[in-house]
């Protein structure tokens, strides 16, 4: 009984080993059926096989090969061969051309001696010296005779060489005070269109001041040397409106103030070109009055590093309606408009006074007519 089972078992294990063989070779079938179709379709096997290619034969593929790239490249061919032949040509004949230039014709300058025309006696300097003598020295037509005035008052006649120049130099030293220097042509009576303001300290030439004045304003010939340390200035305004513009070199970024016979009138702060500008009401300076003045310049704590006192007896007012001033590095209209005429806004008047389209555009050294009266 146990033999009969264990034969069946043994049968029973053949017939699955021969049923996955089956599998196994049927799937095996399938596969190579479907790998000869898929190749079939590319024409794996269907290719004849081609019998080696004579000498005559691989000559012919090879011309016919040429003819199919003559056809095909023609043109970029063509284009190479017309570059190479413009090159060898440039070559061979342009680099021994002489090349000719054309100039144009320039007509030959034209000098004109312009003379300048004198229509009465004038200034060049007014100087006050070292020692405290003063120097005036101008011109007229040649061979002229010109009367130096001084408060209305003849001192000296002098005579101009063939240049018409002419210098007086006085040998006596004029007091402190305020002078009026003008001149007169004796042998015309004409009597010069501008006079020089003359200012002399007491404390000395350093302090004195010439200005030249015209029918456009003031010129400075000699300005006071104010300066202590690295505080310096330059010019001081005084303006018929009661207002005093007071200019000047520090240290940037540091402050400056301004005072007025121990008034406190105001501070500025100095740019970073290390130029200030100060401009605060003082009201009605009398003429022949002796003011001080005081510029200082303060640390970032408020002490004071630098004092400039300046001393000065109020001259008369020549009556001008205007002043004029020299743009600096740093400066804007806004700023100047502030510091003369009391409010930035008013720079609008500065810039159509002076002809300017963009107020935002100034130059260094412009010179800017300030309207004092409009």
């Amino acid at each position: 009984m146990a033999n009969s089972n264990i034969g069946k078992t043994k049968r029973s294990t053949d017939d699955l080993i021969d049923g996955a063989i089956d599998r196994q070779q049927s799937w095996l079938d399938n596969r190579r059926r479907f790998t000869r179709d898929f190749l079939k379709r590319f024409n794996v096997f269907d290719r004849k096989q081609t019998e080696p290619e004579t000498q005559k034969e691989k000559q012919d593929k090879t011309e016919k090969d040429r003819k199919v790239i003559v056809r095909s490249y023609w043109f970029p061919i063509l284009c190479a061969i017309i570059v190479i032949l413009l090159a060898v040509f440039i070559m061979l004949f342009k680099l021994n051309t002489p090349v000719k230039v054309i100039a144009p014709t320039v007509p030959e300058p034209i000098v004109k001696t312009v003379s300048r025309k004198i229509t009465g006696p004038s200034f060049d300097l007014v100087r006050i010296e070292k020692s405290g003598n003063i120097i005036i020295a101008g011109r007229n037509v040649r061979e002229s005779n010109i009367s130096i005035l001084i408060n209305k008052k003849v001192v000296a006649t002098k005579h101009t060489n063939k240049n018409g120049e002419f210098v007086y130099a006085p040998s006596n030293v004029l007091k402190p005070g305020n002078y009026i220097i003008s001149l007169i042509d004796t042998d015309k009576n004409i009597k010069s269109e501008d006079s020089v303001f003359v200012y002399i300290s007491e404390h000395g030439y350093k302090n004195s001041v010439s200005l030249l004045l015209t029918k456009d304003g003031s010129k400075v010939m000699q300005a006071p040397e104010l300066l202590d340390g690295d505080l310096v200035v330059s010019k001081i305004d005084y303006l018929d409106t009661g207002r005093m513009v007071v200019t000047g070199r520090a240290l940037p970024k540091l402050r400056v103030s301004l005072s007025l016979n121990d008034k406190y009138l105001g501070f500025a702060r100095v740019s970073n070109y290390k130029n200030f500008g100060l401009g605060a009401d003082v009201g009605t300076l009398e003429s022949g009055k002796e003011y001080k003045l005081n510029v200082r310049l303060h640390d970032g704590e408020g002490n004071t590093i630098a004092n400039i006192e300046h001393k000065f007896i109020m001259p008369e007012m020549t009556g001008d309606d205007n002043t004029f001033y020299t743009v600096r590095r740093g400066d804007c209209l806004w700023i100047i408009a502030r510091n003369f005429l009391r409010r930035g806004i008013l720079f609008t008047m500065i810039a159509e006074r002076n002809n300017i389209n963009n107020p935002d555009l100034i130059f260094p050294n412009q010179l800017l007519q300030i309207p004092m009266k409009d």
